[in-house]
This record gives structure tokens, sequence and C-alpha cells, in this order.
């Protein structure tokens, strides 16, 4: 018998947002079957794929920066015989396209985040020194449906995207013109795909979309969850990012009616300031927003809130700034992400009058984010005495010790045996910190 031929090996970086961490999975799904298995070593790899994000400034010269350092290596396999394909893939690739070979001709392949399913066909070609290069204008139903059901997850928790695209406009994001429009995965492929990773010990999904409330399946958002709370050991469904524009009555109704959707909305507002919001053409005001943050916790009380928020965004005055900070102050955060704006190429806030000095945006962002942690910090401080339904998902730092998340995605450390990965168990919460909680088992059956 022939000894099998080693495997190839795959290194994948990912850059930016939860979509791109989708992305990466069923990259390495697709090439599995190729033979590729991953290493966490780009210079033990065969085939280095890094996954780009367009979002944040500089986000371009960090993928040629990163690429410099892989012509090298690349240049050092093959002076020792070997072999080194390099693509590039996600949204720079979509904004760049064949700019980034004839910036760094050590790429050899560039792949649109709607068309990653087609690395194998690309590789062949690529391995064959002919053939398209670059795939970046696919439509992401072709994606979707040239990609196999199957997923092999790698713990009790998973990323399922039910949308892509952005038809907003934002005018500071480049997502629509990286992404394309909006599109909706059939609500049978999604449940088909729940199904299996259910199947494979998956307790937890979370919906991923660029606007994933912008689902437009027959019923939306809402009756997808609904369909999906049905399948038998899915115990947790979130789903992130939100758009206010999208958070119809029936989302919010399910909120207070389908247990297994968690109590946890990440529901980003960018801005305090009615005047800065319709520059960034968000189309909604910071009355409107708290209007919905008040019907949303009318139906779940409990609910933990979550957002985003740009500061320093052109034309941005300190009244508007204070606004901002008032409307943090009023909605109450569990968590909250921030950060300064930044100019994207081609986004027309980049062409703006009265872009904000760094060092002014640099003082806004810090008063801004010494408010967030505040409100993080006395929401987890709230949960201490209370016994909550924890998720394990796996061992922690500490012998003995597992990490899990509670329906607030705080992650909950606790002394357990390593069999209650994958089981959600009650856990008193004994202390509290800026990021985590720490709590004991409930005595009971499960905590022997």
């Amino acid at each position: 018998m022939s000894a099998a031929a080693p495997a190839k090996r795959l290194y994948i970086k990912t850059y930016g947002c939860q979509m791109n961490v989708y992305d990466s999975e069923r990259m390495a799904d697709v090439l599995a079957p190729l033979g590729y298995a991953l290493t966490e070593r780009p210079d033990d790899a065969d085939l280095v794929v890094l996954n780009t994000c367009h979002i944040r400034e500089k986000a371009t010269e960090k993928v040629y920066s990163e690429l410099g350092q892989l012509k090298r290596l690349k240049a050092a396999r093959g002076a020792d015989g070997g072999a080194m394909t390099i693509a590039v893939a996600g949204c720079v690739a979509q904004a760049e396209g064949e700019e980034i070979m004839r910036r760094q001709p050590a790429v050899d392949l560039v792949v649109g985040p709607q068309a990653y399913h087609r690395l194998p066909e690309l590789i062949a070609r690529s391995h064959r020194a002919r053939g398209e290069r670059l795939a970046a204008d696919f439509a992401p139903q072709a994606k979707f449906d040239a990609l196999s059901s199957e997923r092999r997850p790698s713990g009790v928790t998973a990323f399922l995207t039910v949308q892509e695209g952005c038809d907003k406009f934002c005018t500071f994001c480049v997502v629509p013109y990286t992404r394309g429009a909006e599109w909706s995965r059939p609500a049978e492929a999604i449940e088909a795909e729940a199904c299996a990773l259910a199947d494979q010990g998956v307790r937890e999904v979370t919906l991923l979309g660029q606007n994933v409330n912008a689902y437009a399946g027959e019923g939306g958002l809402a009756a997808l969850i609904r369909r999906l709370a049905r399948i038998e050991g899915l115990e947790r469904i979130r789903y992130t990012t939100s758009h206010p524009r999208d958070m119809d009555e029936a989302l919010i109704v399910a909120h207070a009616e389908v247990p297994q959707l968690m109590p946890y909305l990440h529901l980003p507002v960018q801005a305090g300031s009615d005047r800065v919001l319709k520059a960034m053409n968000r189309a909604h005001t910071a009355e409107s927003y708290l209007a919905l943050i008040g019907k949303i916790r009318a139906a779940r009380p409990d609910i933990a809130i979550s957002g985003d928020f740009i500061v320093g965004f052109p034309g941005e005055r300190e009244a508007d700034f204070e606004a901002t900070l008032d409307m943090v102050r009023e909605v109450g955060y569990a968590q909250a992400f921030s950060f300064k704006y930044s100019r994207r190429p081609g986004t027309p806030a980049a062409a703006l009058p009265g872009q904000v000095a760094e060092d002014v945006k640099e003082a806004r962002l810090h008063r801004l984010q010494a408010l967030l942690d505040e409100q993080q910090r006395a929401f987890n401080a709230a949960q201490t005495g209370r016994t909550l339904p924890v998720l394990f998902e796996k061992p922690g730092r500490r012998p003995g010790q597992l990490v899990g998340r509670s329906p607030y995605l705080q992650a909950v450390h606790a002394a357990a045996p390593e069999r209650l990965i994958g089981e959600i168990v009650p856990v008193r919460i004994e202390g509290a910190a800026g990021h985590s909680l720490a709590g004991v088992l409930e005595a009971g059956p499960e905590s022997a």
C-alpha cells in the first residue's frame, strides 16, 4: 500500500468582522477536498489567503505590508525548491482588484467576497500558469449554491450568514461598494445548514449579515428566527449586525416570544447628533432611535443593548459630540464599539469639508470610551448575585475551569468539568470585571 500524499498546508489570516470569520471557515471547507489542511504559520503554508477588510483607515496599506513579508517567505520557499501560492480575498480584493497584483506581483490570486467558492478552480488555473487570476464580480447566490452544505464547526457555537450586501449607503462606509447590493439566502438553505450544525453539536448560532435585519426571505428575519428555533438541539440564536431602519415590529415581538432568541441586540446608532446622522446618511434621528430602544425594552425588559459609535465625523462640533454622550447616557449600553472616523477613499464622507483634527478625535474617543466602559462595568456588576444559564464553550486558562457565555453575551468563567462543554448550566455569578463574569455552578446533578 502506497503512503498517503502529505496534506497541503493552508494558512488564512482574517481581518475585520464576523462575516470574514465565517467566510474564512468556508474557504477552508471548499479547499479541504483538494487536500488542504490548516496551519497556524504562514512560513509553513503552501497556500496563504489574506481575507481582508476595507472598513478601517490604512486597511489597504496593512495588507500590502503583510504581502511584502509574504513575498520574502515565498522567495525563500522557492529557493528551497518549494512553492507558495498567495491569494488576497475579501473586501480589499473587491475594492482594489488588479491593482493588488500590479503593486505586488507575488500575489497569485485576487478573489472578491462573492467568489471564494471558485478558489479550487482558480488555484488549479494558477498552478498551470494560465487562465483568469481575478474573480471579484460574482453574485452571492452563485457563491452559496457552489458551497457544500457540509461544515465542520470548531465548537458548540457557529456563525451562519443569512444576508450579504448593503443598500443603505452611509457616507462613511465602503460596504455597498465592496459587498454589493443586499441579498438574502433562501430560508430552506439556511435551515439546512443550521440543522447540519446542530447535528454536529452546535448549540448556538449567530446569524450574520451586513444588515442582517434586512433579511428579505418570506416573513423577514423574525420568521427565519422562528423557523430555526424549531430545530432540535439548537438552543440559542443571535444575530448581528442590525440597522435601526430595519428593526420591524415582527422582530421586536420575536424578542418577546421566542425563548431561543437571546436578550442581546447590537443596534448601531453611530452618533447622537441629528446633524451628524444626516451627514452620515443614516436615515434615522436620535429621537427615533431612542423611541425604538423604548419599544424593544418594552417587549424584552432585560435585553442588553450594544452599539457602534464614530467620533470625529467631518463637521462634528463639540455640541454634536456632547449629543452623542447624552445618547449613551440615556440608552445605557451593556457594551459598545467606538472608533475615530477614518477616511475611506471613494466614499462621500472622504471629500466632506470640516475634517476633524486627529488630536480632537483622539480626545473625544477617550471620553466616549471612558463612559462606555463605565456602563459595561455597571451592567456586568448588576449580574452579581444572579443565577444565569451559561453555555460552556471551551476550557479556561486555569486547570479545571470552563468558559462560556451568558444570555447577554458576557464571558463567564467557572470551575466545571470538561464534560459540561456544550451544556447550558445554571451558574451563580459571584464576581464581575470589565469584560467578564466569574461564577460557581449551582448545586445539582450537572455540578457533581
